[in-house]
């Protein structure tokens, strides 16, 4: 059920200046050859000022020479808006064309053990892509590829000039290309080092009141200081270096035009050069090493613009793919579940091993056991939020991943241990932020929870607004609020983890109700409980122990024995016929091991 990008478009999602954006790639570099031709004209306009209106002293000639070279730098400075136009937008571009892979890799990362900050890292990385295509790293990385053109322009003027200029160019490539090798690594601690400072204050902001009632913000904050401590020094060290680079560039770049204008002065009074040439190549030396200057200005730009491309393209490529299969008929017979292990994301050790019992329409499943047994893993498994290992679990004999996400969302349920709510309002949550939710439907989900009357004492009912996770509803409120949503639209198969963890006698008994209206509409409830107010309510019991399915069956039968036998005796079950499994012999005991 996770949401990920399909493998015909990760491609595209990561490459986005090919394909879609290679009708503006040929736009860009089109204009880009203009502006640069174009770029000539001061030059142009100060040979002939010096070299033929002087000398013949015809105010006409300066007059039309003047308004042709404003004509053309007005249309110079008209392609110029342009194109950092299309770029900004081609950045824009990329940021929607990267939506789908961001939303996936904000869905998929947690189940996959990763924490807030990696998962959001993704938004960061688009927003570093569209920064550089906001900036004028572009449009030096356009106009590089013409300094040819202006090194052969000051060859025309001088070969001296031209031998200056070329070597002038040479030495500012090879600082653009130590520019590289000492920032690029230093670029990329500086990456991680932001990471950590920002894992480090989510961490703080997200126990809060843990760190106030018990007195160790200090102890948090030393923490803090030392992440932010390391991050400063990485961003000091590379903005040392990269600015470092730039200047030098830079001076560089002031030295050789006044030896340029020296020099030119000098091959004049030999008669080797005009007066106007002297201008002329002074301006093209300017223009030629300018998008140098620029680049190695914007180098940390670049890096980081790279190394996000880089994570993005490493996510794209991780994230599963999305099937599209043919649509099934709803699911209206039975739950399935056939030898099923399921390994942590990222572990190594299965937290469940050879589980196997099925549920028909109309029956509640009550899965117990002590703490750590795998009962929360069994319920993310039934849901697909973590994968299954080995084995299959089927809706009708289809596995989940025989419907397309919003089919499974139709036909599911869930309410997680920790209830997580969105910023919006009751009914939003409730509908699942459906575009066009039902009124009906809601409401009827409401009652179904028993918090229908709650909602209705809240300031604006159900367009209460409840904040991020739910802020202004207590414990309790969260967990029916959440039950509605997991009984939106009468889902074939709700699994609801601890969901009486927070209840009270009323909000229990609400519960049970509502298990009764999921077995009375056909429906099948599986519920992980401690406390045994919601087991009166089911038909069939399962207990876990170790990651083991040690008893499974008829309610009345499966409690009877646990209570002759401490769970730490019983034995898991061995596979049985269709149905599911038989309960394997159990000792004698006493109620010391009533779970």
């Amino acid at each position: 059920m996770t949401i990920a990008t399909p493998k015909a478009d990760r491609g595209k999602s990561v490459t986005p200046l090919t394909g879609a954006f290679r009708g503006a790639g040929i736009a860009l570099v089109i204009i880009s050859g203009t502006v640069n031709i174009l770029a000539l004209t001061g030059s142009f306009y100060m040979m002939q000022v010096y070299d033929r209106v002087l000398a013949s002293r015809s105010i006409p000639t300066l007059v039309a020479l003047s308004a042709l070279a404003i004509t053309l730098f007005m249309f110079q400075g008209a392609l110029e808006v342009v194109r950092s136009q299309i770029i900004v937008r081609l950045g824009s571009r990329i940021d929607r064309r990267l939506m789908e892979t961001i939303h996936s890799a904000l869905v998929w990362l947690p189940l996959q053990g990763r924490s807030t900050t990696e998962a959001t890292q993704p938004i960061r990385d688009v927003d570093s892509v569209r920064s550089f295509f906001s900036g004028q790293g572009p449009i030096a990385f356009l106009d590089m590829p013409w300094m040819p053109v202006y090194i052969a322009f000051v060859f025309m003027l001088h070969p001296l000039l031209g031998w200056v200029t070329a070597g002038a160019g040479l030495f500012l490539v090879a600082v653009t290309l130590l520019t590289e090798w000492l920032t690029h690594e230093r670029s990329r601690k500086m990456a991680l080092a932001a990471a950590q400072r920002l894992t480090s204050a989510e961490s703080c902001a997200r126990n809060a009141e843990v760190l106030k009632s018990m007195g160790f913000g200090h102890r948090a904050l030393k923490r803090f200081r030392t992440t932010s401590a390391d991050y400063l020094t990485q961003q000091e060290k590379l903005s040392d270096q990269a600015g470092g680079l730039s200047i030098i560039s830079k001076v560089f770049r002031l030295v050789l035009q006044s030896a340029i204008l020296g020099l030119g002065a000098y091959l004049t009074i030999l008669g080797e050069l005009s007066a106007g040439a002297i201008i002329a190549s002074s301006v093209a030396v300017s223009r030629a090493l300018n998008p140098i200057e620029i680049a190695i200005g914007n180098w940390k730009g670049f890096l980081a613009m790279r190394q996000s491309l880089a994570r993005l393209r490493a996510v794209a490529g991780h994230l599963p793919a999305k099937p599209d299969p043919i649509e099934l008929p709803a699911p209206k017979s039975a739950l399935t579940v056939e030898n099923v292990h399921v390994v942590a994301p990222g572990g190594q050790k299965p937290l469940l091993s050879g589980i196997s019992f099925e549920v028909k329409a109309g029956q509640a499943l009550a899965v117990i056991g002590p703490s750590a047994a795998g009962k929360s893993t069994l319920a993310r498994a039934l849901v697909g939020v973590w994968p299954v290992a080995r084995g299959s679990i089927r809706l009708d004999g289809a596995t989940l991943d025989r419907w397309s996400e919003d089919d499974v969302g139709r036909h599911v349920g869930y309410l997680p241990q920790d209830v997580e709510l969105f910023d919006g309002t009751i009914a939003e949550n409730i509908s699942r932020f459906e575009e066009e939710p039902d009124s009906d439907a809601v409401i009827a989900a409401a009652v179904a929870a028993g918090v229908h009357d709650l909602v209705l004492r809240l300031p604006e009912g159900y367009e209460t607004r409840i904040g991020e996770r739910g802020a202004i509803l207590s414990a309790g409120q969260r967990q029916r609020i959440g039950l509605a949503r997991a009984l939106y639209r009468d889902p074939f198969l709700v699994v609801l983890d601890e969901p009486n963890s927070n209840l009270d006698a009323e909000g229990e008994d609400a519960l049970a109700r509502a298990l009764d209206g999921v077995k009375a509409r056909g429906g099948i409830a599986v519920v992980v409980a401690h406390r045994p107010g919601v087991i009166a309510a089911v038909d069939l019991v399962g207990i876990l122990g170790a990651g083991q399915l040690t008893a499974f069956g008829p309610k009345d039968d499966v409690l009877r024995k646990a209570l002759k036998t401490p769970i730490h005796q019983v034995q898991p079950l061995r596979q049985g016929a269709a149905g599911g499994a038989v309960l394997a012999s159990v000792g004698s005991g006493d109620a010391a091991g009533r779970p």
